[in-house]
C-alpha cells in the first residue's frame, strides 16, 4: 500500500506494524501526532494494544520500562523538553537494558521557546546508553521504527527514532507501508530471556557493590559494539525483504572525492542536489549522511574518508563551550587512524532556520577554499 502521510503517521505505522503492545503517551508539539495516529489505530481496533495516558513524559517512560520488563514490546514519543524531562528514566531504560524504542521529534531546546527543529534534545543523551539512528525521509523513518526494534531486541538496547520537526514530521510524501504478514516475518514477537514474572520471580534493578558496577557497564559497552553489526544485519534482511536498505552509513557517490561533506537527517536531502550539481561541473565532492550515531560506526567512517583531503561537517546542534557534536565524534573517530583529512566544522540551521542550497555551497565553497578552517568552528548564515 502506498499512502501520501506525514513523518509522524510514518512513525505510526512503523509502530503498528512492529505489533507494539504498550504505547506509553503524553502530547509535546511537534510529536503529538504520533500518538494520536496510534490513539485512533487502537480506537479502531487496527491495533491491539494497551494505550496508557500519562502526566507527563517522565511517567511516558516510566510506563514503557515497566511494560518492557515483563517481555512487552513499549513504545513512546517525545521531543525538545519532553525528552530532557524523560532524562533519568532514559538512563534506567538502557541501565536495565530493555528494547524500548522512542521516536524523538528533534525541536530546539528552550530558552528561548521554540518548537521548530535541532538536534540538541536528541544529542543531549548521547552518554545514555540508547542507540540512536537520524533519518532523512518518511519513508525511512517508518522503515527504521521497525528496524530499530529488530536491532534493539537482538542486543537488549533500547533505540531513538530520530526525525526533524516539520520538515519530516508535519510534511506529507508518498509512503510505501510494507504489507503485515511480511512486517511479521521480519521481526517475531519479542521473547526476552529473562522479564517480570509471577510464576518465575527474578530480582531487577538491585543495589550493585562497587566490585560488579564495572563489568555491568562494560557489558552495556560490548553490546553497542555488537550492534553495529546487528543494525547493519537488520537493514540488509530490510532491504531483501522489502527493497528498501540504508546502511549505517550512506557515501553517495560512492567514488573518492577529495571533499567529502557529512550531514544527518533532512540537511541531507538539500545536500544530495547540491552534490549533483556540483559533479555535473566536474567537481570531486561527495556526500557522507550519518544515519547511526550510536554506536558510533568508527570503522565505517574511516573507510569512507579514504582518499579525501578535506571533510566538512554540517551540524545542526552545538556542545556549548566546544562546537558541532557531530564534527566532534567524526575528529575522535579519525584519531588514530592512519588516514586524517583536514576536518572543517560547520554550525546552521539551528532553532529551524532553513540549511538551503546556498548554505551548502557556502559551506563547500569555504572548504575548497581554505587548506585549514579559520577557526575550529564556523557559523553559516550567522547575523551579526
Amino acid at each position: 500500500m502506498k499512502e501520501v502521510m506525514t513523518g509522524n503517521k510514518a512513525v505510526a505505522y512503523g509502530a503498528k506494524l512492529s505489533r507494539v503492545q504498550v504505547i506509553a503517551a503524553y502530547p509535546i508539539t511537534p510529536q503529538t501526532t504520533i500518538i494520536e495516529y496510534l490513539a485512533d489505530f487502537c480506537a479502531r481496533g487496527e491495533l491491539k494494544a494497551e494505550f496508557i495516558k500519562v502526566e507527563s513524559e517522565h511517567s511516558a517512560l516510566a510506563a514503557c520500562v515497566g511494560a518492557s520488563a515483563t517481555g512487552a514490546r513499549a513504545f513512546t514519543a517525545t521531543s525538545g523538553q519532553g525528552l530532557l524531562l524523560m532524562h533519568e528514566i532514559i538512563h534506567w531504560a538502557a541501565g536495565a537494558r530493555l528494547p524500548i524504542v522512542l521516536a524523538n521529534v528533534n525541536r530546539a531546546v528552550a530558552p528561548g521557546w521554540s518548537i521548530w527543529t535541532e538536534q540538541n534534545d536528541s544529542l543531549a543523551q548521547r552518554d545514555t546508553g540508547w542507540m540512536q539512528f537520524y533519518v532523512e525521509s518518511n519513508q525511512e523513518a517508518l522503515d527504521t521504527v521497525i528496524q530499530a526494534y529488530k536491532t534493539a531486541e537482538k542486543v537488549s538496547l533500547p533505540a531513538m527514532v530520530v526525525l526533524d520537526a516539520f520538515v519530516l514530521s508535519h510534511t506529507s510524501e508518498i509512503v510505501d507501508v510494507p504489507p503485515q504478514e511480511m512486517v511479521d516475518e521480519y521481526i517475531p514477537p519479542y521473547q526476552p530471556q529473562y522479564k517480570l514474572d509471577v510464576d518465575d520471580p527474578r530480582a531487577f534493578g538491585g543495589l550493585v557493590f562497587p566490585a560488579d558496577w564495572t563489568e555491568l557497564r562494560y557489558k552495556i559497552q560490548e553490546a553497542h559494539q555488537q550492534a553495529i553489526e546487528v543494525a547493519k544485519e537488520a537493514d540488509r534482511e530490510y532491504g531483501e525483504l522489502f527493497g528498501r536498505s540504508y546502511g549505517l552509513l550512506e557515501k553517495y557517490p560512492q567514488d573518492e572525492a577529495e571533499v567529502i561533506l557529512v550531514t544527518s537527517g533532512t540537511v541531507t536531502s538539500t545536500a544530495r542536489d547540491v552534490i549533483d550539481q556540483w559533479r555535473e561541473q566536474g567537481r570531486k565532492v561527495s556526500l557522507l549522511k550519518v544515519r547511526l550515531f550510536r554506536p558510533f560506526p568508527v570503522q565505517e567512517l574511516r573507510k569512507a574518508f579514504e582518499g579525501a583531503e578535506k571533510v566538512a561537517v554540517i551540524d545542526r546542534n552545538i556542545s556549548f563551550g566546544h562546537g558541532g557534536i557531530f564534527a566532534q565524534e567524526i575528529k575522535s573517530a579519525l584519531y588514530n587512524s592512519p588516514h586524517r583529512p583536514v576536518l572543517f566544522s560547520f554550525i546552521a540551521g539551528l532553532g529551524g532556520r532553513d540549511v538551503t542550497p546556498a548554505t551548502v555551497e557556502k559551506v563547500l565553497n569555504y572548504t575548497l577554499s581554505h587548506d585549514y578552517p579559520e577557526e575550529e568552528t564556523i557559523w553559516i548564515d550567522l547575523k551579526r
